[in-house]
């Protein structure tokens, strides 16, 4: 098989590829094999997602990688080694592990989680502590507020981030996921993605990740693998290749009729102009932020924090009822990152019964606002040639929008809090 070439190798990539020649798991007393003698090359640096239906192989290859499921025949290499033979601790130990829920043990503090596999390895106290502060950071939690926490005080959104972390603490060159985002629910999951794949700019690991859900696997994923029974590759490509040219008949069928669809999760809300909103602090006076926005020809202005984290984003007129800015912390404002799919802005959208959604980078700091009739007019274009049902799903997304807001596509404030997403604690 020849070796794959990730597009932006370079300095920052610090995994290392994978290679599988002739991987083979028989168990004993089935008569076909769960996975028959797999070859797959996974360039270094890349996310590479395994997809299929319910028993094709996917979870028994990633575990395989680790060696939780022994192969039955075949070599597996990471970077130049060959580790089919190594002792099966000492390499979980040096791969990072993420399953459903994070997997953390319940009765140890997020500081003891994250530091379990370098104490293990001897790391002194110091180190463990800086690693375990910088890792809690780049998940995007306070180590101040978070580090000395039970898994039990923490959303199953915050817990997925600590799996992640403890499972990047010892800074292993390949991470391994096995359905992470699948016990969340969509919102966070969404959030929780774009983590990822904010994550993944700095680390530059080699990921592989097991999902059921093509369109999860379509937007993290460098490369998507679809498996049929036994572990047969079916199609491995980008994807972009396998949504505008499915190998076969099976692979047309897995990804569906909606896979025209599909094509929203390659495009992302950074690749869309954003439009500039106007801002107000916290006990700014009232009469100052009016004047700006009228200025700006607004109706609403959304508060943010010191950090420009959004607080709420009250009309003008609410403004108006009182002398400053109020501090009321709205926890359902529709928000999304630029890593975010077009497909995953529409759904929070759709959500909030807004018509649009405010763009916050990782740190939750606000980048500008999308409006949902911008969206649209992206989806009709990419619809140009889909089946009448799938154009319909545009005209839905315009008729929902237009009850919760302005044909104009201006934001309608007023409609906020009744449906909208809980941001609370899980802003990406």
């Amino acid at each position: 098989m020849t070796t794959t070439e990730h597009p932006n190798a370079g300095p920052d990539i610090t995994g290392a590829s994978i290679r599988l020649e002739q991987v083979r798991k028989q168990y004993k007393g089935q008569g076909e094999p769960a996975v028959a003698d797999l070859d797959l090359d996974i360039a270094a640096g890349e996310i590479v997602a395994f997809v299929g239906p319910s028993g094709c192989g996917k979870t028994t290859t990633l575990k395989m990688i680790n060696r939780l499921v022994e192969p039955t025949n075949g070599r597996i290499y990471i970077g130049d080694r060959d580790v089919t033979h190594e002792n099966p601790d000492e390499l979980r130990q040096s791969i990072g592990y993420v399953i459903q829920s994070g997997g953390l043990f319940p009765h140890w503090t997020v500081e003891r989680n994250v530091g379990a596999i370098p104490r293990v390895l001897g790391w002194n106290k110091a180190k463990i502590a800086e690693r375990t502060t910088d890792l809690l950071r780049l998940v995007g939690l306070d180590p101040d507020e978070f580090g000395k926490r039970l898994p039990k005080d923490m959303s199953g959104g915050q817990q997925q981030r600590v799996g992640v972390a403890r499972a990047l603490a010892a800074d292993p060159p390949v991470l391994l996921m096995d359905e992470p985002f699948s016990a969340v629910d969509p919102i966070t999951r969404v959030r929780l993605q774009d983590s990822l794949i904010d994550i993944q700019k700095k680390v530059g690991k080699t990921i592989v990740i097991v999902t059921h859900d093509f369109e999860e696997a379509t937007k993290l994923g460098d490369r998507v693998v679809i498996f049929s029974r036994g572990g047969h590759i079916e199609q491995y490509g980008t994807p972009a290749e396998i949504l505008a040219n499915p190998a076969n008949d099976f692979v047309r069928e897995f990804i569906g009729s909606g896979a025209t669809l599909a094509q929203l999760s390659l495009t992302r809300v950074k690749d869309v102009e954003l439009e500039q909103v106007t801002t107000a602090l916290v006990d700014e006076p009232s009469d100052r932020v009016i004047d700006r926005a009228r200025a700006a020809k607004t109706s609403w202005v959304v508060v943010v924090d010191d950090k420009k984290q959004p607080r709420a984003w009250p009309s003008v007129d609410e403004i108006a009822t009182a002398p400053t800015v109020s501090s009321y912390i709205d926890a359902r404002l529709p928000l999304v990152a630029p890593s975010s799919t077009l497909q995953d802005a529409l759904d929070v959208m759709l959500a909030a019964s807004q018509g649009g959604a405010l763009v916050t980078d990782r740190t939750g700091g606000l980048i500008g606002w999308l409006r949902i009739s911008r969206v649209i007019d992206i989806i009709r274009t990419q619809l140009d040639e889909a089946q009448p049902d799938e154009v319909g799903y545009a005209e839905f997304a315009e008729a929902e929008a237009d009850n919760g807001g302005p044909n104009t596509g201006e934001l309608n404030p007023d409609g906020l809090g009744t449906g909208g997403p809980d941001t609370g604690g899980d802003r990406s």
